[in-house]
């Protein structure tokens, strides 16, 4: 017979594992999107902190003596899970920034779209790069990887053993604003180029034929032009994706690092 029964330590100790779940998987990449219903999140964080709780050897519950106690402690681990997929999604933002730069050259700037993955306004470009590299990380299975480094978290940070310590998050912030705009600015360097080259073009144009109103022939041009390095180049998002993915991984393991 199946044994059911359990103590309140068992069940406080697991609800402390939830917490860092759930945490993880409202800000973590691809389990945090928006078109996912809110009960299936709720039940993925459950079903996963249970095998987490299942699969570990000793429950050993930090000391409290309060009910506030307890939720210092509850609050401490909802901080490490929002961290800790907070680092790996604000990668994205390398994303929207390529969408708006390239938007800019080609002139579309004023399109927007809503994207339904974060229900918030973009760019053309930056839904057409922000779907092309979702569809590469399940490809990968890059989400794997998010699922494995939230189980080694338990191992290198404790339950209730989390340290914040702003120096080590400062680090970090400033380390990936270094790349922020280097790794935007490769991904969207083949349409800023030939829009550079483009603009080149048109101002001797102009020179050698002033009778032509570039104002009106320009616009279209830049867009034809435009797209069609768009459309040249979409085969280079793989190996533009490996660009974001290793910062990804790089900031997870940082936020991991800063609170150890």
């Amino acid at each position: 017979m199946i044994d059911y029964s359990f103590s309140y330590d068992d069940l406080e100790f697991f609800l402390l594992i939830f917490v860092r779940i759930s945490c993880f998987v409202f800000t973590a990449p691809f389990f945090s999107i928006q078109n996912v219903p809110r009960r299936i999140k709720a039940g993925w964080s459950v079903l996963l902190a249970y095998i987490i709780y299942v699969s570990m050897d000793m429950h050993v519950l930090p000391q409290y003596n309060t009910v506030y106690g307890y939720a210092a402690l509850v609050l401490k681990e909802a901080i490490a899970g929002l961290a800790i997929g907070f680092g790996a999604n604000i990668c994205n933002s390398i994303i929207n920034l390529a969408g708006r730069l390239a938007d800019m050259e080609i002139g579309i700037s004023m399109v927007s779209l809503l994207d339904p993955t974060t229900r918030e306004q973009s760019g053309f470009t930056g839904v057409l790069y922000q779907y092309s590299i979702f569809l590469i990380m399940m490809v990968t299975n890059l989400h794997h990887y998010f699922i494995r480094a939230i189980v080694e978290t338990f191992d290198l940070i404790p339950i209730g053993m989390a340290k914040f310590e702003s120096d080590k998050i400062m680090t970090v912030i400033s380390r990936y604003l270094d790349d922020y705009v280097i790794i935007a600015f490769r991904i969207c360097l083949p349409v800023v180029a030939t829009i550079m080259l483009t603009n080149a073009v048109l101002g001797i144009l102009v020179k050698s034929a002033p009778q032509i109103n570039m104002f009106s022939v320009g616009i279209q041009i830049k867009l034809f032009i435009g797209l069609a390095t768009l459309m040249i180049t979409i085969g280079v998002l793989p190996s533009a994706s490996d660009y974001i993915f290793n910062e990804m991984k790089v900031m997870m393991t940082a936020m991991i690092q800063s609170m150890t």
